[in-house]
């Protein structure tokens, strides 16, 4: 994907960021402050997830959006406050929130062009996105960098992009999105329509720990096909859009054998790329191989954790199969098809 973006934006013209000095938003009023607890599974995501949020506009109507977004900002930090402050290491070796109110990095700019310059946001130019996305100078580890970082750059035609820097250790996606509807409610002047718990003590494991079932999402897999030495080449990057009549083709080829009842669009896809993967590799028949995924513990837990839960309530689940297994399956055919 890089390389044909690249090709493509040859002839467009490069587009051009001037950002201000970082300033630093603290919550509006006094928060708590000390340590506070990630739990085991914040720990398990601990990378920065970067997002834009675009905001389109026909006629000029950006004057104040630096100004309302991060007074907005300075007031959801009162109920997200450990945003405001910065990351940590425990006495026991783990990663925790020490609740200083320093305050979230805030950044303002400007971009030479309008929106629609950005070009087709469904294969999006991350050199181009990167632009709109403030980068911690110097940063040589998360700690470094605080938990949310946010900028919001000008475009000429009114518009404005909301670019956000933040540690996944502090929310999963569900999380990361109830956290951003909660900005938008305070900047618009409304009460939030899911005001976060912030216990995160919910999750606090048994002292001692107790496994009642095998976790083979964490288990090391032996290279007996030396795929180690695939990244020491350049990776190329393509992205592919599924029409539904596609994800209706994979899934009926998943169906056709039997053996299944029904699958999910996400089942079927899943396990095509796998496969597809796994061809390409061209991996030893008794390479085994792991297909990671997350799921949504929120309801799953007994208790279910409460809505609103502000940390990450995601497991990870697995399955494993050897390359062989994967290639042998008759439905794995499609891609030939």
């Amino acid at each position: 994907m890089i390389a044909e973006l690249k090709n493509a934006l040859q002839h467009e013209k490069e587009v051009v960021v001037k950002a201000g000095e970082p300033q630093l938003v603290a919550p509006a009023t006094e928060t708590p402050n000390g340590l506070y607890y990630l739990s085991n599974l914040d720990q398990n995501i601990a990378v920065i997830i970067k997002t834009i949020y675009s905001f389109k506009s026909n006629e000029k109507g950006n004057e104040t959006a630096v100004e309302t977004m991060k007074d907005a900002l300075a007031r959801v930090l009162v109920h997200y406050y450990p945003l405001a402050g910065r990351l940590t290491i425990s006495p026991e070796m783990k990663l925790i929130v020490d609740c200083t109110a320093e305050g979230a990095v805030f950044v303002e700019a400007e971009a030479d062009c309008d929106l629609a310059d950005i070009g087709n946001l469904e294969k999006p130019d991350p050199i181009t996105l990167g632009k709109f996305v403030y980068d911690i100078p110097g940063a040589k580890n998360i700690l470094e960098i605080p938990p949310l970082v946010a900028q919001v750059t000008k475009f000429k035609c009114g518009g404005f992009t909301l670019g956000l820097s933040m540690n996944h250790c502090m929310f999963d996606g569900l999380g990361a999105m109830e956290f951003v509807s909660s900005w938008g409610q305070t900047a618009r002047g409304l009460p939030l329509s899911i005001p976060p718990v912030i216990d995160r003590k919910l999750l606090k494991p048994r002292d001692p720990p107790i496994t009642s079932n095998p976790h083979r999402e964490f288990d090391e897999i032996d290279d007996i096909s030396d795929t180690a030495t695939l990244y020491k080449d350049e990776l190329l990057y393509r992205s592919f859009y599924f029409e539904p009549e596609d994800l209706d083709r994979i899934k009926s080829k998943a169906l056709e054998d039997g053996m299944l009842d029904k699958c999910t669009s996400f089942e079927a896809l899943t396990a095509w790329v796998w496969r597809a993967r796994t061809e390409a590799l061209q991996l030893n028949p008794d390479q085994k191989t792991k297909l990671l995924f997350a799921v949504d513990g929120r309801q799953r837990l007994n208790p279910p954790l409460p809505k609103g839960y502000f940390g990450n309530g995601i497991v990870l689940t697995n399955a494993i199969a050897t390359s062989g297994e994967l290639l042998a399956k008759r439905w794995a055919k499609i891609s030939h098809d």
